[in-house]
């Protein structure tokens, strides 16, 4: 791998959009993750207004490595389905405009059995999102953490061929009592890592989160598993927003220049 390319979300630092963006620069990274609901909204993103923010990217010398949309609901509940998949579309098409390849979000929990009603459910929901995105937007990247690595690789493989991605996020992972073994088997899938670090708390019962390179995540071995599928894309600083200082995102850029 020539170099790990670093990315942070815009949201960690808890400022309004045209400030994150300097902060970011600020910051040294070579790109950055928006939400679409609290950085920059579809409606926000077209004509003069697309015009104006990929000349504050320019300038900043920042690209947009991905769109974060993350809906109330996993597209297992058939509550308000259509509308979700309809913002998810807008999301995937603002996310393409800007120059992304990636929209991350939880999918819902993954049900045991595939004979179930919501798995059915839920694969052809992600089925239909990925025909549109090969056609209109970015693709959609589950963020794991949720469940085991194996039910991810599971779904995906049940899926057509490209209609689903993943965002590796170690952390949210080890936080919540899962590990990386079946990395190996599912990093060809990975198309955006969140580098967040966790430790496990057992006197509270579960994990918590941690800067980087300071818990359980063994980021040099993970850089080395998705080095080995020709991985390419970027390492997207994660943590809590608005209680995280510039410092400390210093050093986690300077963390995974190391690696």
């Amino acid at each position: 791998m020539p170099g790990i390319k670093i990315g942070v979300q815009l949201s960690t630092f808890g400022q309004p959009f045209k400030k994150a963006l300097q902060t970011a620069g600020a910051l040294g990274v070579d790109s950055i993750e928006i939400d679409a609901r609290q950085d920059l909204r579809p409606t926000e993103v077209s004509g003069t207004a697309l015009r104006q923010i990929r000349k504050m990217l320019r300038d900043l010398n920042l690209r947009v490595v991905a769109v974060r949309f993350q809906t109330r609901r996993g597209y297992d509940c058939i509550e308000e389905l259509d509308r979700r998949v309809v913002a998810t579309k807008e999301a995937m098409k603002m996310a393409g405009d800007l120059g992304a390849r990636v929209l991350v979000n939880q999918i819902g929990l993954i049900p045991e059995s595939s004979e179930d009603v919501s798995h059915e459910l839920l694969r052809n929901v992600l089925s239909d999102l990925g025909k549109f995105s090969q056609h209109h937007g970015a693709f959609l990247a589950c963020e794991t953490g949720s469940e085991p690595l194996s039910h991810v690789l599971g779904l995906i493989e049940m899926l057509p061929e490209g209609s689903l991605g993943v965002t590796l996020n170690p952390g949210n992972l080890i936080a919540n009592g899962f590990d990386l073994n079946d990395l190996q088997t599912i990093a060809r899938h990975v198309l955006l890592v969140h580098a967040k670090d966790a430790v496990q708390d057992r006197a509270r019962g579960r994990g918590m989160e941690v800067p980087l390179g300071r818990g359980l995540a063994d980021f040099p071995q993970i850089v080395s598993i998705l080095e080995e599928q020709h991985y390419r894309s970027d390492f997207v600083i994660e943590r809590e927003a608005g209680k995280t200082s510039f410092a400390e995102l210093q050093l986690a850029v300077e963390f995974l220049r190391n690696i």
